[in-house]
């Protein structure tokens, strides 16, 4: 029999289960420890126009911000991914780069050493060396790896699913991101691709988009996206909801928008927050449903501000803030990762966490994505951590079929890394397929994450 004084202690207790909670409090972190930022005012931080104006774009405005703290290897790294192996041009606002490497030591070597390994980095500033060597693309991957053109029913406005449309205001972001699935159309050329344009008016793609939901009463959920909504003109912006919120058939309204955690700044502007509350008011008015999605990846990057920007969004009449992340090797693919991150979304800053998508298909990112039955292994160890409402699902978006959750597949040979899923819908582009409902899709692991004798397999298929 267990003495008392021998019996563990409620935190000894805790340390036994495989994940311990523990409160944390948001920081914003000291801007001032980059020197090209030694001087910069706490207004000048809270200024969107600041942020948007100082954004990092290329590897000499990143050695003007971060001086020699960074080695001449790393931006050499850095030179060679821009150039032979990036998807997304360099956009980086001050707020997403100063979540990298918060607590490094401000020496050189270490510095660099921290900010190589930082999961905010991984993401949004890749290098060279990040790329898997071998299989940096698999071959199976796409440019536009969900299709998402295919399904324009007017241009930027795809119908995928039966009861919603996602509309593409804009091709831009205030921030981009390595491994973005709409790689193709977002964003700047870069060396290695060549990007598709939106070639309509903002104005007459808006209208036909508008036509286009009026004459379709089956939609009732629309994504407002892009790009990213913040880079919409806001009167614009509200103008087009406003139109959209018109349309009786129309009961939800989702507002994606990554600048909520990469440029928090931007929704904390008293004229997007004044016309956010008309639009909100009017939502609420119609019985609309008004959310925000945003997309955080990693704990380090949910800040006081980002707090603040979600919070304010709430106050003033959006219904819910919700986190739709990227699951990525390197980045969140772990429990602990996941976990310190919903808790910070939910229990710090009042952001629903909604999904983690397993990365998609496109060039050069197989080192950020994970195979299936990882996913699966993950979204099993965060189950019964946080409450139901607020444990977001892990999911594959399949290649013409959509949204599935990890355990959904048909079947799954894992010698091959070859996942088959089936569907309950049609597309836009199946609505006169009579075996759309019985073919089953395939989805791909990662190569690298094979044995022998699958990577042998895949070797000969290419």
């Amino acid at each position: 029999m267990t003495a008392l004084h021998d019996a563990p202690t409620a935190l000894e207790r805790l340390d036994r289960q495989p994940y311990t909670y523990v409160r944390r409090e948001l920081v914003e972190p000291d801007w001032r420890r980059f020197p090209g930022w030694a001087h910069v005012t706490d207004a000048q931080w809270r200024d969107a126009q600041w942020q948007r104006v100082n954004c990092v774009k290329n590897v000499k405005q990143l050695r003007k911000v971060a001086g020699d703290l960074l080695t001449e290897k790393f931006y050499d790294d850095l030179a060679a991914d821009q150039e032979n192996f990036a998807t997304m041009s360099m956009l980086l606002p001050p707020q997403m780069l100063n979540t990298m490497a918060v607590d490094a030591p401000l020496s050189p070597a270490e510095f660099t050493d921290a900010f190589l390994a930082d999961p905010v980095r991984r993401y949004m500033l890749p290098v060279r060396s990040d790329r898997d060597p071998r299989w940096p693309s698999h071959p199976h991957s796409q440019r536009d790896s969900l299709h998402e053109a295919e399904m324009w029913v007017v241009e930027g406005l795809t119908h995928r699913y039966p009861t919603k449309v996602l509309a593409e205001m804009v091709s831009t972001c205030p921030q981009y991101c390595g491994h973005c699935t709409r790689m193709d159309l977002v964003g700047n050329s870069t060396p290695l691709i060549d990007k598709h344009k939106l070639s309509l008016k903002p104005v007459d793609r808006q209208d036909q988009m508008i036509e286009y939901l009026k004459k379709t009463p089956g939609v009732r959920d629309v994504v407002v996206s892009g790009g990213d909504v913040a880079n919409v003109p806001w009167p614009q912006l509200e103008s087009f909801l406003m139109r959209v919120l018109d349309i009786d058939t129309v009961r939800d309204v989702r507002l994606a928008t990554k600048a909520l955690a990469g440029l928090p700044q931007h929704w904390l502007q008293p004229r997007v927050v004044e016309g956010l509350e008309r639009v909100a008011r009017t939502a609420s008015r119609r019985g609309v449903n008004l959310a925000i999605h945003t997309h955080v990846n990693h704990a380090q990057s949910v800040t006081p501000l980002v707090a603040e920007a979600a919070r304010t969004a709430l106050e003033v009449g959006v219904r819910d803030v919700r986190n739709q992340g990227v699951l990525m090797k390197g980045v969140n693919a772990t429990p602990d990762d996941l976990l310190d991150l919903c808790f910070a979304l939910q229990g710090e800053a009042n952001i629903l966490p909604y999904y983690f998508y397993m990365c998609d298909m496109i060039p050069n990112a197989e080192h950020w994505r994970v195979s299936v039955w990882e996913a699966q292994e993950l979204q099993h160890a965060i189950m019964g951590y946080l409450p139901g409402y607020a444990t977001p699902r892990i999911v594959c978006d399949v290649p013409y079929v959509g949204k599935r959750w990890v355990h959904q597949l048909e079947e799954y040979d894992r010698e091959l890394g070859i996942s088959y899923w089936t569907k309950n819908y049609r597309t836009g582009i199946e609505l006169e397929d009579p075996e759309a409902l019985n073919r089953r899709y395939p989805y791909y692991d990662p190569i690298s994450t094979l044995g022998e004798t699958g990577q042998k397999w895949w070797a000969g298929q290419s």
